[in-house]
């Protein structure tokens, strides 16, 4: 190859190009840049902004078929008198029910939601909330709630999409919202107690004190409040309680109540781990999977459980379910005694030693209801319903936990832990509602 050829000769330095005339002047680039300042004014179809088949759609009209008058009843704002419109229940029944679904469980993360999803923007209709309202409404309507949860039941029975024939009943173990280290024994409880009451007093002074804002204020009398009461439970009624658990006088001596959650009481974990937490109870049907009963414990055993699981089915219901299924920590001879009398037959395993069968034969002393039980357990038939336990019982559990989030608490007390069970019950129930409906 020559040294004059190249391989492309149309790129040759000799070859006149774009810049070749340096007194050429080249204009600047012309572009749109941000301006944030001004104002903005966009119509907006709410309605279009999410699809048909929504699910946060789903909901709402699930919602707006229920009876929500026990949550309009302490409503004071009435037509013809002074008062702010309060917001229909509808709205947040629908918004805590969507946000359960999704795993929403904190009140300022919905606030937000609200503010930048579609969904929620949605259900909102264009009201505004904020997260002091969500998280009051979550809590503040157990009763009304719990008959919801009864409601949507008793729909599901009227259109034959639940039956009670057989349920299968668990307890699931949920973190509480206290730390281990705020176990305290009774003297320290004491001293405890004694700083809370200075710190009331400390609270009220501020008052005078021009630099503090009335929210401020009101804050910090109210934080300074519920720490006395939750003190003064943990000394005066949980310390009581607990101590009378115990066998011996050191352990009474040694028992520990916390001061975060009083109610609250140290449990053996699935991780075998043991921390602060409460027992949630579920009873299931099997065959449909839906929730028919909800309960909450702070005693780590379900052996007392069976009975008012099964007294609150019939209540809800107005019938008891013919068959329930439980598994050996339920295990006591007085409640399947009990549950047989008033029509619903146990299957719970017999206790076994390691290695061994468990004895089926009826025992010295057993009732025929007891007797009955050993011997249905023995059998192919027996054995085979309770196959059923295990895919039924811990499905809500799973769920909660998975799909749900309910991994820790964000609530404290007995009162409030069972409203969340609620809450996860009615949302449960209706996505199977919907679940049911269209594979129908």
């Amino acid at each position: 190859m020559s040294e004059s050829s190249t391989l492309f000769p149309e790129e040759s330095s000799s070859a006149p190009g774009p810049t070749s005339t340096p007194s050429a002047t080249i204009p600047a680039p012309r572009l749109k840049r941000a301006n944030r300042a001004q104002l903005l004014l966009r119509p907006v179809d709410l309605d279009a902004t999410i699809a048909a088949d929504h699910q946060a759609r789903s909901l709402w009209q699930l919602v707006a078929g229920l009876d929500l008058s026990k949550f309009l009843e302490p409503i004071r704002a009435r037509e013809g008198l002074p008062g702010q419109s309060a917001i229909d229940p509808a709205i947040h029944v629908t918004l805590w029910s969507y946000a359960t679904s999704q795993g929403i469980g904190s009140a300022r993360e919905l606030d937000r939601l609200c503010k930048e999803h579609d969904a929620y923007r949605w259900i909102l209709g264009g009201v505004t909330v904020n997260y002091h309202t969500l998280s009051d409404f979550r809590v503040d309507h157990q009763a009304a709630l719990d008959e919801l949860v009864s409601q949507v039941l008793a729909v599901m029975l009227k259109e034959g999409l639940v039956t009670l024939t057989r349920v299968a009943q668990d307890g699931t173990r949920i973190r509480a919202s206290a730390g281990a280290d705020s176990f305290r024994r009774e003297r320290t409880l004491q001293e405890h107690l004694a700083e809370a009451k200075t710190q009331v007093e400390h609270v009220r002074e501020l008052a005078d004190d021009p630099t503090v804002t009335a929210r401020e204020l009101a804050a910090q009398k109210r934080a300074a409040r519920e720490r006395e009461e939750r003190i003064t439970r943990a000394l005066n009624v949980e310390l009581p309680k607990l101590r009378e658990s115990k066998k011996t006088e050191e352990e009474k001596t040694e028992a520990r109540i916390s001061t975060t959650d009083p109610e609250a009481r140290v449990m053996k974990m699935p991780d075998a781990g043991y921390r602060p937490a409460y027992n949630v109870q579920f009873a299931t049907t099997t065959e449909e999977k839906v929730i028919v009963g909800v309960g909450v414990t702070n005693i780590g055993s379900d052996k007392n459980e069976l009975g008012p699981m099964l007294a609150q089915i019939e209540k809800r219901t107005g019938t008891r379910p013919k068959e329930v299924l439980v598994d050996g920590g339920f295990v006591k001879l007085e409640e399947i005694e009990s549950a047989a009398r008033q029509g619903s037959t146990v299957y719970a395993p017999l206790s076994k030693k390691k290695g061994q069968e468990p004895d089926y034969t009826p025992k010295h002393g057993d009732s025929e209801e007891i007797a009955a039980w050993r011997a249905r357990m023995g059998s192919d038939a027996g054995k085979t319903i309770y196959k059923e336990r295990g895919e039924t019982a811990e499905l809500p559990n799973a769920h909660v936990k998975a799909r749900f989030g309910l991994t820790q608490l964000p609530v404290r007390g007995s009162t409030k832990v069972l409203t969340m069970g609620l809450w996860m019950a009615l949302t449960f129930n209706m996505l199977r509602w919907l679940s049911l409906t269209n594979s129908a």
